[in-house]
């Protein structure tokens, strides 16, 4: 038995160092790290069965990523002749999706000063400048695309125009917004910054309720979901730990 110990151990340990490596990366649900530790190279196998090998799908981005650069590069040659609205679009996008978000937004820049009248761009200008921290500098574009259509991306621009007036202090535009944005949009990112806002307002019983609801959505969203919104879920943990007991 000895020797069969001896045989399998390395393994173990090299599964329980494999798990810990993508534990910390991707950060999910605590009880696993106590599994990986306690359950030696079994439960770091389970770790890695169910956490782990759904995320070789990402790899699929990662070779997009070469296609998307090599695009990048035609499309650079290409607006020297040009200077079209659609190719900046178009370049916009692929420098948001490398999250080259100060490029992407100099390239939106472009696009805007070329052709005004497409909300698209304005909208992704606004998320450059939230991805960089700018929440004023989003508002703008914000408010032109919520003014032209309410319901934009479901509601989702609704619901960032709300966070970036809450970012700056601009409660009494906020509220409004948020109310409507919270009636018909539950994304976890909405739900999260509503309850984030309630707390910064001043009312933390509402921020609590809404932070539980949020909370709440983990239980029965799919599990492919439930990954991809896993930071919001993460945000809303620490939330209600700041929130204290009821």
């Amino acid at each position: 038995m000895r020797g069969l110990g001896a045989l399998f151990y390395p393994w173990g340990i090299i599964l329980q160092v494999a798990a810990l490596v993508h534990f910390t990366r991707r950060r999910p649900d605590g009880y696993w790290l106590w599994i990986i530790l306690l359950g030696g190279g079994l439960g770091a196998a389970a770790y890695l069965i169910i956490e782990a090998l759904p995320d070789l799908s990402l790899l699929g981005n990662v070779m997009q990523g070469f296609g998307r650069r090599s695009r990048i590069d035609q499309l650079e040659a290409e607006i020297l002749d040009n200077p079209s609205a659609g190719n900046y679009e178009e370049l916009g996008e692929l420098y948001w999706d490398q999250k080259l978000y100060a490029k992407a937004r100099e390239a939106f820049d472009r696009a805007i000063a070329a052709r005004s009248d497409s909300p698209h761009s304005f909208y992704r200008r606004a998320q450059c400048a939230l991805a960089l921290g700018n929440f004023t500098g989003a508002i703008p574009d914000l408010e032109h695309v919520v003014r032209s259509e309410l319901k934009f991306d479901y509601y989702r621009a609704a619901g960032l125009l709300a966070d970036a007036y809450a970012r700056t202090g601009k409660y009494e535009l906020a509220a409004p917004l948020f109310a409507e944005a919270v009636e018909h949009s539950t994304t976890p990112e909405t739900l999260f910054n509503y309850a984030w806002f309630l707390k910064a307002a001043g009312r933390p019983a509402e921020a609590r309720e809404w932070t539980e609801k949020l909370l709440l959505q983990k239980r029965s969203m799919p599990r492919y979901f439930e990954r991809r919104e896993r930071p919001w879920f993460r945000k809303g943990k620490e939330l209600l730990k700041e929130l204290g007991p009821a």
